[in-house]
């Protein structure tokens, strides 16, 4: 990070590689739209380059990408929020050029994560399958460790009710 800060082209290409997959599935399992994850993921480099004097060597950067990644996400809520109730979508043309993720998430596991309120599939989501601390979550969120293991514990007990029944 602190090499792309500094205009280094080939950092800022291994940064937009290493970080894009992990980044795009958070947003996609936050919108459950593949095309608006990708205006997501679009939307969030151009922040990420716009705030790249504020990231600070020595700190985590997962913490500052996410917090980056989730007022991204906030914002294109806010916009859209009016403008769905006047629109409609006519048609939608798959789009064949796109990439696969690399990891992938069982659907199973997209479908139960999916029944969660946002704040809660947000924690699981950075905690579980973005492999972040307690503590770089609560960095990314703006909130206290406390309130996101409360967040978690209330998801977890939604996902083992969940669980109990699909059995």
């Amino acid at each position: 990070m602190s090499r792309y800060q500094q205009a280094d082209g080939e950092a800022t290409a291994a940064l937009i590689t290493r970080l894009s997959p992990q980044v795009f599935q958070f947003f996609l399992a936050q919108v459950r739209d593949r095309f608006q994850a990708e205006d997501l993921l679009q939307d969030f480099w151009l922040r990420v380059h716009k705030a790249r004097h504020t990231f600070r060597s020595g700190e985590p950067l997962l913490p500052w990408v996410f917090a980056i990644a989730r007022r991204t996400k906030i914002d294109q809520y806010r916009r859209t929020k009016s403008l769905k109730s006047h629109e409609f979508q006519l048609e939608q043309v798959p789009d064949v050029a796109a990439q696969a993720p690399q990891k992938k998430v069982s659907p199973a596991l997209a479908d139960l994560l999916r029944t969660l309120p946002d704040a809660q599939r947000e924690t699981i989501w950075m905690l579980k399958v973005s492999g972040l601390s307690l503590e770089e979550v609560a960095r990314a969120t703006g909130s206290s460790v406390g309130a996101v293991k409360q967040r978690a514990h209330r998801a977890y007990e939604k996902l083992r009710q969940a669980f109990g029944e699909q059995a």
